[in-house]
């Protein structure tokens, strides 16, 4: 199909703000179900998995595809919670736009700032929708301006809700077109000239628009310098121009359990959201053939251009370009893996063989496969700017690059930033009931991290102990209930704890010695290592070789892999450690004694001297780290002081508060231990009527008198 006619967009929000509502009517609208889900009975369509039924809440990003005013739309419906904010970030490795959806009477709430950080460093252009304006408090204007105090965004609105004398939600005008439109309960509309108690606050409105765009977009400034009237053509192609560049956000309203709006947001899709043409080519970083180990070769490698950054770009979204897609998700069904992806350029056909350059591995793609929700229809090929299932690929898994494979050559030679993870920040212990148990355990624990990269378990191999690590207690309870429920696995658990970690703040150096024999060979190596903290990926450990580094090229790999095993272990109570680079200073070793383990045992010799050295008492570089936690609280006022002398028990640090309407809005910054249980000591302290949002922002240390206290001795 055209591309100009495709439309990749996500809807996001925070939790509860009606986003698979608004999703589910979007199906019922196009004519893609015959009827709309509802979160609280557990019907919906795009919720599909039982956890997310029994829950009312989205777990798991879900995928489909509709028809709408000669446009296709691919639709991916994401969480609102906060311990699924990775979901979120892989999608939009496949989108190019975005429907915000905003509570009425809440406006910008906690996680949308989240999910709006998330479209800012992805760049994706975004409309926003108003939702539950038919809710009693709810004002449209209120809402839509939290856009700008809360996320510095500016919103046009080019909608407003329609009510009768009563307050009643009737309908919503379009102030693009002047009209206003009323809903059936199947959500088709009717369009009505505005009424005379209305027309003055409609005018208003839109004169207000007009202004909003012409002080933004040239060519409609000139028409209004004219002193002619715009007509609606040419307000959406302002409003396209303006979206695209993300100078605002056009701003619609309306009740999505009621279908009332649906019409006008798809609308607002296909008119102001980028098309696959209208996105700029992502940039990738070009494949070292000489580190390859399968003899591929790159068949245009004398074509490519690189930037200036050393990277370049992805062929552009045409049929006849080499194949490049994205692999943004995992999905388990019945049938095997299904690898999510965004086809970025050319096209793939079932049988065809690509390759992975992450794993250096061929796959062969089985089947490939239109997505909804959980359900998938087979396809004969997809092309350039659609969003896939493909079957069939046995390692590939989020964030990886796929290009084509033909007669032994790459068609294209670059690979995409890969996706990363947020580091879990809270943790439990498990047990198999028996051995039978324990024999599943492990596969299952792999097929789930493969599939969520968020998640991770490792296994202690002298307790038999497992250790699973999630991004909340919602994140591991709903892994523990898929195991029972998918795997038949039910380990016994502990209560979930915080995932501390010791981190390296200062410089040290340690010096090795090795002399001895190595499977009857004599070996002998001296090695001097300087370890310092590293900015950047947590948890990372990169080593290198200085110049005086006389370590053999032939162990060079052998001692570098030893060291970051190592270094993954802290130095004072062995809990994960990692931010360090480790530098191999000097080393030498006798002519007649160059033997790799010698070299391996005592660069790990002067790693452990070096490391001793940090955590030692004389001066303590090594320190223990905990999650923190952003705590966002709406309260009525009346509980206001409750509230805030709770979290300063819990040892949070008070930020903003704000106060509008009878409600104060309360930010605190906490350690994420101290809010373990707190959603149930809220609803007490306010008598139910508080609603907090917890968002993990990273580390930071405990105080050294505070270690006992997390169960660590001897410090």
């Amino acid at each position: 199909m055209d591309l100009a006619h495709l439309r990749n967009v996500g809807i996001f929000a925070h939790i509860d703000a009606g986003k698979t509502t608004l999703t589910e009517r979007i199906l019922l609208a196009t004519g893609r179900e015959r009827r709309a889900g509802r979160v609280d009975d557990g019907t919906t369509v795009m919720d599909w998995m039982p956890e997310e039924r029994e829950r009312g809440i989205t777990i798991t990003a879900a995928a489909t595809r509709v028809p709408w005013g000669g446009c296709e739309l691919n639709l991916i419906d994401t969480p609102g919670h906060v311990d699924f904010s990775f979901e979120v970030d892989r999608a939009l490795r496949a989108l190019d736009g975005a429907v915000l959806v905003l509570d009425a009477v809440a406006g910008v709430q906690a996680q949308t700032e989240t999910v709006w950080r998330q479209l800012a460093r992805a760049a994706v252009p975004a409309i926003v929708f108003v939702n539950k304006c038919d809710r009693p408090g709810s004002d449209a204007l209120v809402a839509a301006a939290t856009l700008a105090t809360r996320l510095g965004v500016v919103p046009v609105p080019i909608a407003y809700p329609w009510h009768d004398a009563d307050g009643a939600l009737v309908g919503v005008f379009d102030l693009v077109a002047r009209r206003g439109y009323t809903f059936a309960p199947d959500g088709a509309a009717t369009e009505h000239a505005v009424p005379a108690d209305a027309s003055d606050e409609v005018d208003v409105l839109r004169a207000e628009l007009i202004d909003a765009l012409a002080s933004r977009d040239e060519a409609l400034l000139n028409i209004v310098g004219a002193g002619r009237e715009p007509a609606p053509r040419e307000l959406l192609d302002a409003l396209r121009r303006g979206t695209l560049a993300r100078e605002f956000v056009p701003v619609l309203v309306g009740a999505a359990q009621r279908g009332v709006g649906v019409q006008q947001v798809l609308d607002a899709v296909v008119s102001c959201l980028p098309s696959p043409l209208d996105v700029p080519l992502l940039r990738a970083h070009v494949e070292n053939e000489m580190e390859r180990p399968d003899g591929l070769h790159l068949a245009n490698r004398g074509s490519l251009v690189l930037g200036d950054d050393g990277c370049v770009s992805v062929p552009p979204p045409r049929m006849d370009a080499p194949f490049v897609a994205a692999a943004f998700k995992v999905q388990s069904s019945r049938h095997g893996d299904l690898v999510f992806v965004r086809v970025l350029s050319g096209r793939v056909t079932p049988g065809m063989e690509l390759y992975n350059p992450r794993v250096a591995r061929r796959e062969h793609v089985s089947e490939v496969l239109r997505l909804h929700a959980d359900a998938t229809v087979a396809l004969e090929s997809a092309a350039a700017g659609d969003i896939v299932a493909l079957a069939g690929l046995a390692e590939t898994g989020t964030g990886d690059t796929l290009v084509t494979l033909a007669e032994g050559a790459l068609g294209f030679a670059g690979v995409l930033e890969p996706l990363r993870a947020l580091e879990p920040v809270v943790s439990l212990f498990m047990e198999p009931a028996d051995d039978a148990e324990r024999a599943r355990l492990g596969p299952a624990l792999a097929r789930l991290m493969r599939e969520d990269p968020s998640f991770a378990a490792r296994e202690d191999p002298g307790s038999g102990q497992w250790t699973a690590h999630g991004m909340g207690e919602l994140h591991l309870e709903v892994t523990l209930e898929r195991l029972t429920r998918e795997f038949g696995v039910t380990p016994r658990v502990g209560r979930p704890h915080v995932a501390l970690r010791e981190v390296l703040v200062g410089a040290a150096e340690g010096s090795g010695v090795v002399e001895r024999a190595f499977g009857g060979q004599g070996g002998h190596a001296e090695v001097t290592v300087h370890v310092r903290p590293q900015a950047g990926v947590p948890g990372a450990v990169s080593v290198a070789f200085g110049a005086a580094a006389r370590v053999p090229e032939a162990h060079r790999s052998a001692v570098a892999a030893a060291l970051a095993a190592e270094a993954a272990s802290g130095p004072r109570f062995g809990l994960p450690f990692g931010g360090v680079h480790i530098e191999v200073v000097a080393g030498a070793g006798r002519a007649d004694a160059q033997v790799e383990g010698a070299w391996v045992q005592a660069a790990l010799a002067a790693l452990r001297m070096a490391l001793r050295a940090a955590a030692g008492p004389a001066a303590p570089l090594v320190e223990v780290h905990e999650p923190f936690a952003d705590v966002i609280v709406e309260t009525p006022e009346a509980f206001s002081s409750g509230v805030i002398g709770d979290l300063q028990a819990r040892r949070a640090v008070l930020g903003e508060v704000e106060s509008a309407l009878g409600i104060r809005r309360i930010r605190a910054r906490a350690p994420l231990v101290e809010l373990f249980g707190y959603t149930t000591a809220l609803r007490s302290l306010s008598q139910g009527r508080a609603v907090s949002t917890v968002v993990p922002i990273g580390y930071g240390p405990v105080p050294e008198g505070g270690l006992e206290a997390r169960g660590l001795f001897g410090a």
